[in-house]
């Protein structure tokens, strides 16, 4: 869960940038592309966990 909150403030930090600073929009794409990751990360992380459980 440490690694979701760094990735998720990592990414909203590059897209602020990308968007505050003129010409550097690629930060932006950057940091999306690092939010998306992030939200797949997460997805398999609890898609491993629920796996794992008897049905009842």
């Amino acid at each position: 869960m440490v690694l979701f909150l760094l990735l998720l403030i990592a990414a909203i930090v590059l897209g602020f940038l990308g968007v505050l600073l003129n010409g550097l929009i690629w930060l932006l794409y950057i940091g999306i592309a690092v939010f998306l990751l992030d939200l797949v990360l997460v997805g398999m992380l609890f898609g491993r966990r629920r796996a794992g459980r008897p049905k009842r």
